[in-house]
Order: structure tokens, then C-alpha cells, then sequence
């Protein structure tokens, strides 16, 4: 059989292929005289069909018949074969083979071996890719030769170490001893890795980082010496004595350091030195500064050391390259709650980073920026943020525009101040803003009484200049149909007011309803304007005009509103003027968890909602239009989801007056549904001093193995009786009965009839979504009687 080409002349023909095509015909090729090379047991050429296996991998070729082969090499006696099987080794073989166990006693035997590099070879092969059973199996013998005079194979064998601490952390305590005359090592190369092993104990056990603790002055002396040490051409990069140790023992140091004021103390005046001496004209001398930085600030360090970082960090940012200025903010955004006036200090530079070209640098300066805004600066950093927020690139807007929306609302300066910078980034940052800006901002609105007549001329000037930004035309339209008669009275005191009338305004709002810009929401916001308009404008034909004929309207949920505002007209008219008053201040709700604000009968999108994130309340006027509803439009009062409103609306406090307080009264519980592991059982209290509502509490509880994820309980029940559901206390039933989910229905029965009640219960299990309907008729007497 001919020899085999040599690795050079595969790596020629190779690359004088045009096509992929015609590569991998040659690879195939090629593979197929190896195959029949090792079925032929050809061991003068294995080692060099081997080494082309290996390129053939690298390249991206299916390599895994050469595994045995590899093996085979390992157990040859010639160091070339050795070299190759072990390099083979280590690129085809990982743990989830089991060949890899045929190599345990072959790296025995060469751990044992009498010349160096063949021990650095087996040493590198079991740090590489040895298993926890073959780390069991070996790690005598690298304890062995840790302890070793010769400095070749301690800094090897320090390596493997950490591998074996790795896969078999208990081996840990083995290494302790041989620990101990690692870094007393003149050779850097053993010092580094040394340090390498100590940082891995340190981090994996408390109790050797107590122990290692001592070291401290040691490694404190090894920085120094390096730091001071003249020029030595082995160790130097540009410049600086082996920056890579300087960078190990940093970061040795900051393990050591944090939460422990005697280390802290011991390396203090070091770090200084290091901060002061380091040459910052090359990246070796600012990765060095960067390590010595974050060590400051991770131990319990003296505040003037901490300043020191941080102007460091400073000087960072003036730097050109990117990577360094990038590196800077990320680091002060960490550091800015603890050290915040050292930070503040550096206030303009990082300004002058919301101008850079690259993204991610603009993104860190904007999070920076809102974390150094406060009362004392609120005015200047927003000129500047809302500056950026003009310019910026769309995917910065969002989050931008929530920045100033929270900083504003927190350090704001006076009333006029927020509604004017939060008019500016509804015109600016345009339909952007998130969603949960609307009811937020309408809230503010709310309860600033004292600007309602400003807020609403500059809205409605807005308006007149631009219908395109959606969440402005939202605000502007519930502004208008709220404090429409202050508008055109031109009760404002602020600013010139301006005059216009009711038709004008009406115009207005009529043209947001039939304008191709309006999303569905907004003209839901236009028409319940409107609406509410009726009882502070004298037009009202005008308005009835407009409502009766969006009763027809291809829109559901516009039709809807029209539907029930119609039946409102010619009904109810004697509670239209309640219903539709103006809205009182609202409480601030937190994130912390659900309200306790209700939302009445309703007909609202039938999607399960996350408790922790509720969605925002784009309609502002559903209370209005489900209490319609709930007096009764339809044969059965729709099914109601079952969500926690943003914020309450105009009708909730005349549906709370009207089913007044709640007492409590003994009612014998039922079972509603018990079902695949599902229970709804139904507790009853009587509220007075209205006998005619009955309180009902539901007990949702899981039987099964799995949690019962995303649920939604909800409720229809006839127009004879009124439905009110509040929030749940979850939308997880927890499995195995160990918990539940607990949610209160008010339902008013004036005419002391049976009650029935549909149910409608949907959650996903294991995954799985599921949705069941059920009838409830076996109420107690005493629940409706």
C-alpha cells in the first residue's frame, strides 16, 4: 500500500478546492484511505493519518472512528505518537464516551513517567478532559507532583488541580498541604497557576477562603516586587513586569478581601500603589486598573481609596476606545448607589456619552444618566435626557421615556414642571411610550387639581397639531372629556387661555373617531370623551347624534360603549350626570402586589393575566360602560375576567355606595367544582346594612402534582342580580392541596331570587392549557333568601 500523504499536502490540496462540493469529496476521500489504514493496523502512518483526523475536525468533519486510534498512539513509547494521541484525545474524546476510561491507567503510567513532557502531556489531557472517576483515580499522582521541585510540571499539575477540584470538589483538602510553598515559587509561571488553584478553593469553600486569608501579606509582598521590579524581558509586556499575575493575584486579592477588615486593611496601601504607579498609555496598564478597581470597591476599602477608583474610571471615559469606555459605565452604574457623590463628580463626561456612535455605550450612559438624577440636578439632567430622547434611535426611546416618566414623577420640582416635561415626551418620544404610561399619567393628571385647566389647554393645543402619537391623543382625549368645561370657560391661570367652543371641541373629538391614524383604543378614549362631554356641555343632541351612530360600528368594543351609552341616554338618564362626574383623586397603587380596587361587570378581553404584571388600563371608561351592563342590557351579564385594574374608574365608587359595607353572617359552605384535581368550594358572608347582597369567597385548590399556572376564575350570572368580582390573591393554585387561591364576588339580589351562576375556570397544567364551563344551581337558601 502506497504511503499516505503527509499533513502539509492535505492542508495544500485542501485549500486549492473552489466549491464546498469539491472540498468535501476531497475530505471523503481522504477519510476513506484512514479508514482502511487503521483496519490494515498500519502503526508506520497512524500517527500521521491522526494528525490529518485532526485537521479534518478542526474543519468541521465528523472524526469519532480515530477515537481508538488515539488510544493506541497513547500507549506508544515514541514521544511524536504520544504528543498526537494525547492532542487526539482531547479534541475527540469528553466524558459522555466511555473510551475515555480505557486512558485512565495509560495516564497513570505517564504521570509516573520519567521524562517531564511526558507527564506535562498526561497532565494536560487529564486537566482537559478528565471524568470525576478518572479525577478520583488520579489525583494522588497529581498531588505527587505538585509537590515536585521541578517547576515544568508544578504548574502543571497546579492546573490540573483545579480540574479535579472541579469534577470532584470534596478532593479538595487533599491539595491543602501541597499548597503551602506555592507562592514562596521564584517561577512565575508556578505562581500563576498557583494562584489559579487558590482562587478556585477560595471561591468553592468558605472555610479555605478562611484559611487562605493568612496569605494575604504574602501576595501583598508579590505585587509589590512586581510592580517595583525594573525591566525583565522574560516578563515584560509593554512595559509592565507579567500583567497577567498582577491581574491573578487582583483578583485573589478581592476574594480575600471582601466582608473581612483585617485582609481589607492589610491591602489597602498596595492597591493605591498599583492605582497610582500603573501606566495607562496601553490596554496592559488599564486592564491592570480595571482588576484594581473592582477590588477596590468589592472589600471593605477607605473612602479615599474608593474616590481614587472612581476617577479612574472617569479617566476611562475619555479614552478612545470604545471597549474602555464601555467597561467605565458599566462599572460606575454598579458603583453609583454606594459612591454616589464620587460618581456625581463625573456627571458631565457621562452625559457626553449619550453623543457616542455606538450603541451599547449610549445605552449604559442613558441607565447611568437616570441613576444620577436627584433633587438637586432633576432640571439639567432632564434637559439633557429629553435632548437624547429627541435624537435617539427608536429602540432607546421606550425605555427613555419610562426613565424620565419615573425620575420626574420622584424629584419633579413643582406640578408644572412634571406635566410640562411629560408633555414633552408624549410629543417627542411619540407613540414610543410604553403602555402603562396612559394610566399612569392620567393619574398624575387627576390628582393635581390645581392644573387640570393647564394641563387640558395644552393638551388640546397638542391635539390641534398633531393626532399621529397615539398615547398623546389617549391622554388628550380623557383630559378633554374630563375637564372639557374648564377649557372652554378659559379658567387658565398659568398661561394665556385660549378661546374656543364647545363645537370646536366636539369637532375635535369627532375627527379623532373617523381619522385612518386613531388605533381602535383611542377611539374608545374619543367616544367615552364625548360621552362625558354630555353632562358638561350644553350640546347634548350633538352628542346623541354621535353615540347612536357608532351603535353600529364594525368596532366591537366601540359598538359596545355606543350600545350601552345609548341605553344610558334613553334609560338612565337620571344617573347619567353620577355616573359620568369627574373622577376623584386617585391613591398611588404599588407593584407590590394586587389592590384592592374592583372592577365591575364588564365584557374585557378573556386572556389570563399575570398578577406580578398587569396589564395597563387602556379604556378609561369600562367601569361606565359595565355598569351599564350590569343594569341590565342582556339576559345574562356577561362573563368577567378577572384582572387587577392600573387604576379605578368613574363608576367604581357609585357600584362600592351601592353595595355597601360588609358584616359578617353564617352561611354553610358548598362545593362548586371538583374536577381533574381542581376544587372550587364557595364560603358565604352577608353584607350589611344591605341584606340584599350576598358575599361570596371562592377556595380554588389543586390536588394534583403540578401547580395550576396562569388561572382565571370567572362568573356570569342573570340580569336579575349584579355581579362584582375582586382581585384573586394569585393566579397560581399550588399543587398537593398546599396552598390556595382566594377571590371575593359581591352579588346584589334585590329580588330575593334562587341564584345560578355560571362559571367558566381556565389555567394551564404541566404545560398544557386548560378551559372548563359549569353551571352552579345548588345554592344555600340562606345565601339568596
Amino acid at each position: 500500500m502506497p504511503a499516505p500523504i503527509r499533513l502539509r499536502e492535505l492542508i495544500r490540496t485542501i485549500r486549492t478546492a473552489r466549491t464546498q462540493a469539491e472540498e468535501r469529496e476531497m475530505i471523503q476521500k481522504e477519510c476513506a484511505a484512514i479508514r482502511s489504514s487503521f483496519r490494515e493496523e498500519d502503526n508506520t502512518y497512524r500517527c500521521r493519518n491522526v494528525a490529518k483526523l485532526l485537521y479534518m475536525h478542526m474543519l468541521g468533519y465528523p472524526a469519532h472512528f480515530g477515537q481508538l486510534e488515539c488510544l493506541k498512539l497513547i500507549a506508544s513509547q515514541k514521544f511524536t505518537d504520544k504528543r498526537i494521541g494525547y492532542l487526539g484525545a482531547m479534541l475527540l474524546l469528553d466524558e459522555r464516551q466511555d473510551v475515555h476510561l480505557l486512558m485512565t491507567n495509560c495516564i497513570k503510567n505517564d504521570l509516573n513517567h520519567s521524562t517531564q513532557y511526558v507527564q506535562g502531556l498526561a497532565l494536560c489531557t487529564l486537566g482537559c478532559m478528565g471524568s470525576s472517576e478518572m479525577c478520583r483515580d488520579l489525583a494522588g499522582e497529581v498531588e505527587k507532583l505538585l509537590k515536585t521541585s521541578n517547576s515544568y510540571l508544578r504548574k502543571k499539575a497546579a492546573l490540573c488541580a483545579v480540574h479535579v477540584i472541579r469534577k470532584v470538589p470534596e478532593l479538595m483538602e487533599m491539595f491543602l498541604p501541597a499548597t503551602k510553598n506555592l507562592l514562596s515559587e521564584k517561577n512565575h509561571g508556578v505562581l500563576h497557576t498557583s494562584v489559579v488553584l487558590l482562587t478556585e478553593m477560595c471561591e468553592r469553600s468558605p472555610d479555605m477562603l478562611s484559611h487562605f486569608r493568612k496569605l494575604v501579606p504574602q501576595l501583598v509582598r508579590i505585587l509589590k516586587n512586581l510592580i517595583m521590579s525594573g525591566y525583565s524581558p522574560e516578563h515584560d509586556v509593554s512595559g509592565i513586569s507579567d500583567p497577567f499575575l498582577q491581574v491573578r493575584i487582583l483578583r485573589l486579592l478581592r476574594i480575600l478581601g471582601k466582608s473581612d477588615d483585617d485582609s481589607s486593611e492589610a491591602m489597602n496601601d498596595i492597591l493605591a500603589q498599583v492605582a497610582t504607579n500603573t501606566e495607562t498609555s496601553k490596554n496592559v496598564g488599564n486592564a491592570i486598573l480595571y482588576e484594581t478597581v473592582l477590588t477596590i470597591m468589592d472589600i471593605k476599602s477607605e473612602s479615599g481609596l474608593r474616590v481614587l477608583a472612581i476617577n479612574i474610571l472617569g479617566r476611562f471615559l475619555l479614552n478612545n476606545d470604545k471597549n474602555i469606555r464601555y467597561v467605565a459605565l458599566t462599572s460606575l452604574l454598579k458603583t453609583v448607589q454606594t459612591d454616589h457623590n464620587a460618581v456625581q463628580r463625573h456627571r458631565s463626561t457621562i452625559v457626553d456619552c449619550l453623543k457616542d456612535l455606538d450603541v451599547s455605550i449610549k445605552r449604559r450612559a442613558m441607565e447611568l444618566s437616570f441613576a444620577l438624577v436627584n433633587g438637586n440636578n432633576i432640571r439639567g439632567m432632564m434637559k439633557e435626557l429629553l435632548y437624547f430622547l429627541d435624537s435617539c434611535d427608536p429602540e432607546f426611546k421606550a425605555d427613555c421615556a419610562s426613565g424620565v416618566f419615573l425620575a420626574a414623577e420622584k424629584y419633579a420640582p413643582s406640578k408644572r414642571w412634571h406635566i410640562d416635561t411629560i408633555m414633552r415626551v408624549l410629543t417627542t418620544a411619540g407613540s414610543y411610550v410604553r403602555d402603562d404610561s396612559v394610566p399612569n399619567l392620567i393619574q398624575l393628571i387627576t390628582n393635581s387639581v390645581e392644573m387640570h385647566a393647564y394641563t387640558v389647554q395644552r393638551l388640546y393645543k397638542a391635539l390641534l397639531d398633531d393626532i399621529s402619537q397615539q398615547p398623546l391623543v389617549q391622554v388628550a382625549s380623557w383630559c378633554i372629556g374630563e375637564y372639557g368645561d374648564l377649557l372652554v370657560s378659559g379658567q387658565c391661570e398659568e398661561e394665556e387661555p385660549i378661546q374656543v367652543t364647545e363645537d370646536e371641541v366636539l369637532d375635535v373629538l369627532e375627527g379623532l373617531l373617523v381619522s385612518n391614524l386613531s388605533t381602535p383604543v383611542t377611539r374608545g378614549y374619543s367616544l367615552t370623551a364625548i360621552m362625558k362631554l354630555s353632562t358638561r356641555f350644553s350640546g347634548v343632541n350633538r352628542i346623541k347624534k354621535v353615540v347612536s351612530i357608532y351603535g353600529s360600528s364594525i368596532d366591537v368594543e366601540l359598538q359596545q360603549r355606543a350600545v350601552e351609552y345609548n341605553a344610558l341616554f334613553k334609560k338612565y338618564d337620571h344617573m347619567r350626570p353620577a355616573l359620568l362626574e369627574r373622577m376623584p383623586i386617585m391613591e398611588k397603587t404599588t407593584s407590590n402586589g394586587p389592590t384592592e380596587i374592583v372592577q365591575t361587570n364588564g365584557e374585557t378581553e378573556p386572556s389570563a393575566v399575570d398578577p406580578k404584571h398587569p396589564p395597563p388600563v387602556t379604556q378609561p371608561a369600562n367601569q361606565a360602560n359595565d355598569l351599564i351592563v350590569l343594569l341590565g342590557g342582556n339576559d345574562v351579564v356577561p362573563v368577567i375576567q378577572t384582572t387587577i385594574p392600573t387604576k379605578p374608574a368613574s363608576a367604581g365608587g357609585e357600584l362600592l355606595e351601592l353595595l355597601g359595607d360588609l358584616s359578617l353572617s353564617a352561611i354553610p359552605p358548598m362545593t362548586a367544582y371538583n374536577k381533574n384535581g381542581l376544587k372550587i368550594d364557595f364560603t358565604f358572608e352577608r353584607a350589611n346594612p344591605n341584606p340584599n347582597i350576598a358575599v361570596i369567597t371562592i377556595h380554588a385548590s389543586n390536588s394534583t402534582e403540578a401547580d395550576m399556572t396562569e388561572f382565571v376564575f370567572q362568573a356570569a350570572v342573570p340580569k336579575t342580580f349584579q355581579l362584582q368580582l375582586l382581585s384573586p390573591s394569585s393566579n397560581i393554585v399550588p399543587a398537593l392541596n398546599q396552598g390556595s387561591v382566594t377571590q371575593v364576588i359581591r352579588v346584589l339580589n334585590p329580588q330575593k331570587q334562587q341564584l345560578r351562576m355560571r362559571i367558566k375556570l381556565t389555567y394551564t397544567l404541566k404545560g398544557s392549557p386548560v378551559q372548563d364551563l359549569a353551571e352552579v344551581n345548588n345554592f344555600p337558601p340562606q345565601s339568596w333568601q
